[in-house]
């Protein structure tokens, strides 16, 4: 919506809008629309609360009204605004309703005429697709909720003094609930020798649900073809293990006996003095698998092998996804 069209108020509190021509002309009574004035008689500011108050309340008939009587009374940049506002004001978070409104608002302001009937019945559909989502006010709350906090934090900070209330991540350090996002992409999880083994298998969890079977071979085989670093089974079953939905941030300080730490940043040797390809003490410097250095695959040449716990080499030499049926 363009400056123009926002309604703004004088130094004597009366309202100043800027009236578009297509709202102009006579209404349903055959008398001369006044200023603000829907085709039906009614001001479009109080249309327009009505609308958004429907959804909230997911009014369906009331909703499909005050579209449909915006939109025919020329005040269709008015509703679309409101609607896109709606979205993201009244509406729970991750509702497909988003994407159907803004393609209702580009057939009807761009391949048809808004105040016509394609258009209007694009309003109808629109403010009936927001009647019919899940509506919460989950994110002003959290705006509002945050923003006090803030004030408050400051306020504390000035007179020496603990906040009442604090943000949900605390003061965000390592060693702190939210230890884990210290890795290889923060400067301090860097220094901490933090690398690419710590973020497959910490950094990169998802949860609760889990990676999906295909998701989840494909990280392991992945994993096992890393010419840089050799993961133990324990570190690959740890990657793909989803969080606990009741504790999602506790990671255990060490997998299958190591912790993780990546000696020198991206290379991950771990100790290897040469630089090469993460030998960690194999002594011919071969990238073994499942056998005396208890790495995960069994094939004395490095290739991926079985990552199910089962102990059998892999049958495909190339690491297919064959080898974690």
């Amino acid at each position: 919506m363009s400056d123009e069209r926002q309604a703004t108020f004088g130094t004597d509190g009366s309202l100043e809008t800027d009236t578009p021509p297509e709202a102009t002309g006579t209404n349903d009574f055959g008398e001369e629309s006044g200023a603000d004035e829907t085709d039906g008689g009614y001001n479009r500011f109080d249309v327009s609360s009505l609308l958004q108050k429907a959804v909230r309340r997911s009014d369906e008939e009331i909703a499909a009204w005050a579209a449909w009587e915006l939109a025919r009374s020329g005040y269709a940049w008015n509703l679309w605004d409101r609607l896109n506002l709606y979205v993201v004001e009244d509406l729970r978070a991750g509702d497909e309703a988003a994407l159907l409104i803004e393609r209702y608002e580009e057939l009807a302001t761009e391949r048809w005429e808004p105040a016509e009937w394609k258009g209007r019945i694009c309003a109808i559909h629109a403010a009936l697709t927001a009647a019919r989502a899940e509506s919460s006010r989950e994110a002003p709350n959290a705006d509002e909720y945050f923003g006090r906090v803030a004030e408050m934090r400051a306020e504390a900070e000035e007179a020496g003094e603990e906040p009442a209330h604090d943000f949900p991540v605390g003061d965000l350090e390592p060693g702190d609930e939210y230890d884990v996002i210290f890795d290889q992409h923060t400067g301090e999880g860097s220094r901490m020798g933090r690398g690419t083994r710590f973020f497959k298998t910490r950094g990169a969890r998802v949860g609760p649900e889990g990676e999906s079977e295909l998701s989840a071979r494909w990280q392991k085989l992945a994993m096992l073809l890393d010419e840089d670093r050799e993961y133990t089974e324990e570190e690959l079953m740890q990657a793909v293990e989803p969080v606990d939905p009741k504790d999602p941030w506790t990671e255990p300080d060490e997998v299958g006996g190591d912790d993780s730490v990546d000696s020198d940043g991206d290379a991950d040797t771990e100790g290897d003095s040469d630089g090469g390809a993460d030998t960690e003490g194999d002594s011919d410097g071969d990238r073994d698998g499942v056998g005396d250095d208890g790495r995960a695959g069994d094939d004395n040449d490095g290739r991926a092998g079985d990552a199910s716990g089962d102990g059998e080499g892999g049958s495909d030499p190339d690491g297919t996804l064959e080898d974690f049926s």
